[in-house]
């Protein structure tokens, strides 16, 4: 199978031909449909993120079950799934205690790029190809954890279905569980890449009735605008802080979420909200970066939340979003700005760096 292998971060994938085994226990291989290019894949190629090497990159992607494993009853050859970089155990100290997330098994295997049983399934050359986030969706087929696999409905597009993986459930889930967003609330996001949008689409949703977007590109604010921002603030410009103060008469916003992973967007992101509000985190700095924060910013009886999927339980919240999708209510035609070969993966990264897409998708 083709597959765009990672083997030294200097930030540029080789596709490369490589072998794949058959699932084992508990797996499932998926032919993928779709993989999309999101900002942490783009990190980890140019060393921000930790990764052991050579791996098959990529975390979102969609498709259908070519074969399952013994013991794998939650899917069935044939069925359209979501690969989910979150495939817990459901049975360890944080899966008992709700937060599937944390998963004691997952961040194990996870971090070591190998499956639940400490080994791969791809390899070149006779040499091993490591995991990436338990899925590596940069590929034609991948065989992923049954947790993993989230059977969807047949008439939800895969293309749109890959965006669940990653960018919109963080970005919905951030806004509606971890936000509580309410109906008549202001929010402010910064940062309008794919899981701002997303997040953007999660305030639209619950009811919110000022949705501020900030952004220094002014073609990811038009994006916000299709997908329901009723204000938009280029921060190259304007400053944030105070239009959002004038936006809701001298208070700061209900609800601020950040998702650009800088210092700066995440001090804005407090100084943009009033006293009381909830802070969501859901973008992230180069692994190793220190923030700074002058101790004002956390007074005020603020909330901070920060989380890197959204709160979410995607066995149950991809099916709900895909039927969001099918009723016309979360938009995500829009949020494709351009598909590419997997032979054209690197020129997907180039424009993602340059700011040029909401989401690109890699389509086999």
């Amino acid at each position: 199978m083709k597959a765009a292998v990672l083997f030294e971060t200097k930030g540029k994938l080789s596709v490369e031909n490589v072998d794949i085994s058959e699932p084992k226990k508990d797996e499932v291989l998926v032919k993928i449909k779709a993989s999309g290019l999101c900002h942490t894949d783009w990190e980890t190629m140019h060393g921000y993120q930790p990764v052991n090497l050579p791996a098959i990159i990529g975390h979102e992607g969609a498709g259908v079950v070519e074969a399952v494993g013994e013991g794998v009853d939650n899917v069935s050859v044939g069925d359209n799934v979501i690969c989910s970089w979150n495939p817990n155990c459901g049975i360890c100290f944080y899966c008992d205690n709700g937060q599937p997330i944390l998963c004691e098994v997952q961040k194990k295997y996870n971090s070591q790029g190998v499956l639940f049983d400490g080994t791969t399934r791809a390899s070149l050359n006779g040499q091993n190809l490591h995991y990436y986030s338990l899925v590596s969706t940069h590929a034609e087929y991948t065989i992923i954890p049954k947790q993993g696999a989230v059977k969807v409905r047949k008439d939800f597009p895969l293309d749109r279905a890959s965006l669940l993986g990653c960018a919109v459930m963080t970005g919905y889930g951030g806004a509606v569980y971890a936000g509580n967003i309410k109906p008549e609330t202001s929010v402010v996001v910064i940062g309008c890449g794919a899981v701002g949008l997303s997040a953007i689409q999660g305030a639209r949703i619950s009811g919110a009735s000022k949705i501020i977007a900030v952004d220094i590109f002014d073609n990811k604010l038009e994006f916000a605008k299709k997908v329901g921002a009723t204000h938009t603030i280029n921060s190259k410009i304007d400053n944030p802080i105070e239009a959002c103060l004038e936006i809701t008469d001298g208070r700061g916003v209900d609800c601020a979420i950040e998702s650009a992973g800088h210092n700066e967007t995440i001090r804005q992101t407090l100084e943009c909200s009033r006293p009381g509000a909830r802070i969501v985190i859901l973008g992230k700095t180069p692994y190793g970066v220190e923030i700074n924060l002058p101790f004002y910013t956390l007074m005020g009886e603020r909330e901070i939340i920060r989380t890197s999927y959204g709160k979410s339980h995607p066995r149950i919240d991809f099916p709900r979003l895909a039927n969001l999708y099918m009723d016309g209510k979360l938009y995500l035609d829009e949020m494709i700005t351009k598909t590419y070969k997997i032979e054209e993966i690197n020129e997907g990264f180039d424009a993602l760096e340059r700011g040029e897409l909401a989401r690109g998708l890699v389509i086999f």
